[in-house]
């Protein structure tokens, strides 16, 4: 009786114990990247409530964090996860009102309005210029310097690629388009331009993965209709 007792007493303070390490451990978000700062809590909340699109909402910018990490792991760079958190969120935030500008790339557009959102938030300023550097070097066609700029070039490239860029692009012709081929072209371009300008090597043999994936993609889709003659 007395092993029993003392069994379920050792189980109860371990139950206690894991329900304190859950109690302390942070938020997360819906892929499980730590909401490790209560500005990262409130970003990520902004980011839900104000980035709504199937090809460049709030999800592509989770993913571009966890992509770029991956290859910042995968490649032995050192970032900062601040900056590159706050990047990833913010950094297609001009596609949408009231933040877009007509006839401003869309990179250099965060950047200049990304601090006032961040202010508010209590991010630390100070980090704000790698941010900023990280947003407008993001496009596969940009030029990416800073550790934080190269990873998030990378991953937001290698979005553009595989089932899931083939996924975004397609999200993207909708009812009001008579049909696909704007899609499959651009597609087909992506697999051409993209992985040249891959810079990590992580990135690189992802890239070179996804491509093939989408190529076989596109061409058996060449197959299904009937030689893109019925798109």
């Amino acid at each position: 009786m007395r092993q029993i007792t003392a069994v379920l007493i050792l189980a109860c303070v371990m139950l206690s114990a894991a329900a304190v390490r859950a109690a302390d451990a942070p938020p997360s978000t819906a892929s499980g990247i730590p909401l490790d700062a209560p500005w990262k809590v409130k970003l990520y909340a902004f980011a839900q409530a104000n980035f709504h699109h199937p090809a460049w909402g709030w999800q592509h910018s989770e993913r571009n964090y966890r992509l770029a990490m991956g290859f910042a792991q995968g490649d032995g760079i050192k970032v900062d996860t601040d900056v590159l958190f706050a990047a990833a969120m913010l950094h297609d935030m001009a596609a949408f009102p009231p933040w877009a500008k007509k006839d401003m790339e869309h990179g250099d557009r965060a950047a200049e309005t990304s601090g006032d959102v961040l202010r508010d938030m209590g991010f630390p300023m100070e980090k704000l210029p790698g941010v900023q550097a990280a947003e407008r070097g993001h496009m596969y066609y940009s030029v990416a310097t800073t550790p934080e700029a190269i990873v998030l070039h990378d991953a937001d490239s290698i979005d553009f690629l595989g089932t899931m860029g083939a996924v975004r692009m397609l999200a993207l012709t909708g009812e009001s388009k008579p049909d696909v081929r704007g899609a499959i072209k651009a597609l087909r371009g992506f697999v051409k331009d993209i992985p040249p300008k891959l810079i990590t090597k992580t990135a690189q043999r992802m890239g070179a993965e996804r491509a093939a994936e989408l190529t076989r993609l596109l061409d058996r889709f060449d197959v299904e209709s009937y030689g893109s003659t019925a798109v």
